[in-house]
């Protein structure tokens, strides 16, 4: 099959792009795959694209570029979804770019991998290619705006991958998509050619950009309440982001400069992690965890909060890392502490760790799984007689039946609280009930209409 993976920028540091990078190298080796990058701002991409599958860009953000000269740069997008976080990015200019390439394509399936990306692929995709969407983040971190584009697109999609089969199950019930459409498969690490690590190094490893969800203040807060116990372990964080400033002062206003080290951004992280003993994640919210297979991978066992979705599925807890209460300071410290002073458990820990990843998420076999998932729906479609709805009819449909039944259901509980709320007595009658359902009638079949043509 000719498939075409659609990222935002393949030239950036990111969890999406490694884990893009390390599928696509792996359906090489079965498939014509190539990479399409929105954006590009540098010459060659930071985290190395496999060499042996191709990658375009659509807009060339370098200085001096006739893209940069384009007046269409400067005019906001109208069809990539205002939710997105991305959103400021994407201008006229891009938009019509990638709407081009879609009709241009001649792949056999399209893997969009950002949320507002999966919107436009099912507006625009090719209509005789499998059109993919990848769910990086999660349901619940979409704000309700968002959800409702979603929740009106999604349907138009032929398969929907979430990175957990939380989040499967969380967008199944928020979004009302079928079960079919909707499949889990985890993101995956190649192995490393580096030695794991022998654990013996009393240094705490931390990796991740630098943001309010990562937590790391609770992080150093939990190093801090047992840093004068063991003085002779230290803590590095490697990334960069938009709380660097506000950490470095946490750690200056606890005196722990020369124990808590802001080490910035490295690529690659192999050689740290293998130089530490510990890995720690204190995230409120993850929707897999890439830098936790990515740490286990080289041998270390994880200490991390037990926040929804991601963690849960990959650390075994007490077998290769240790989960504690997502919002539990004193519990992170205590489990810190348990493998700082255990040699033998950290050491035990770190070999499971990788033997784990090794087992199960191995990059062959999210390949296999989507050669799986790609000969299923190919199936399904050929199963179908020519005259008949296209493949991602079926979901549209149900996603639109949800959709009235959540309305009509919405509108009914409406009509029913406010009929309870008027006094029943004399002065009301049979008449103003009689006016207040048939208003009520009114609006329900109004937006039905509405709903319908817009499906439509």
């Amino acid at each position: 099959m000719r498939i075409a993976f659609l990222l935002n920028n393949a030239y950036a540091i990111g969890g999406t792009t490694r884990t893009t990078f390390n599928l696509a190298a792996s359906l090489a080796e079965r498939h014509d795959v190539r990479l399409v990058s929105v954006f590009r701002h540098r010459a060659a991409p930071l985290l190395g694209a496999p060499p042996e599958v191709p990658l375009t860009a659509l807009v060339d953000r370098r200085q001096g570029t006739a893209d940069m000269a384009d007046p269409r740069t400067r005019q906001p997008g109208v069809h990539f979804p205002a939710g997105d976080s991305r959103a400021s990015l994407y201008h006229r200019l891009a938009e019509q770019r990638i709407i081009d390439w879609l009709a241009e394509t001649d792949a056999d399936a399209v893997i969009s991998t950002r949320t507002g990306l999966n919107v436009l692929l099912a507006r625009f995709g090719p209509r005789d290619a499998l059109r993919i969407g990848q769910e990086h983040l999660t349901h619940d971190t979409h704000p309700h705006r968002l959800r409702r584009e979603l929740q009106r697109w999604y349907p138009h999609l032929d398969a929907l991958v979430t990175m957990t089969r939380a989040d499967a199950r969380a967008h199944r019930t928020g979004l009302r998509l079928p079960y079919e459409m909707i499949e889990a498969i985890p993101n995956s690490v190649p192995a490393t050619t580096l030695p794991p690590a022998d654990c013996t190094a009393k240094v705490v490893v931390a990796a991740g950009r630098l943001t309010r969800v990562k937590r790391y203040h609770m992080l150093i807060e939990a190093f801090a309440r047992i840093s004068a116990q063991r003085p002779d372990w230290t803590l590095r964080i490697y990334g960069g982001g938009p709380e660097k400033d506000r950490l470095a002062a946490d750690i200056d206003r606890r005196d722990l400069h020369d124990r808590v080290r802001l080490m910035g951004a490295v690529t690659p992280l192999d050689p740290e992690w293998a130089n530490g003993s510990i890995a720690a994640v204190t995230s409120a919210q993850e929707s897999f965890g890439m830098t936790i297979t990515e740490a286990m991978r080289c041998g270390l066992p994880v200490v991390s909060t037990d926040c929804p979705h991601g963690p849960r599925e990959i650390i075994r807890d007490g077998v290769d890392g240790l989960l504690v209460p997502r919002d539990d300071v004193h519990a992170y410290s205590a489990a810190l502490l348990r493998l700082m002073d255990d040699q033998q458990l950290r050491t035990r820990m770190g070999a499971a760790a990788r033997e784990r990843v090794a087992s199960a998420f191995a990059p062959q076999d999210a390949a296999r799984r989507y050669d799986e998932l790609l000969t299923a729906l190919r199936a399904r479609r050929s199963s179908l007689p020519s005259d008949a709805p296209g493949l991602r009819e079926g979901p549209r449909l149900l996603g639109a039946a949800a959709l009235y039944r959540a309305t009509g259901a919405l509108l009914a509980h409406g009509a029913l609280r406010r009929l309870r709320r008027t006094p029943l007595g004399a002065r009301v009658g049979a008449k103003r009930r009689h006016v207040q359902w048939s208003f009520a009638l009114l609006a329900a079949v109004a937006t039905l209409v509405f709903l319908a043509a817009v499906m439509t």
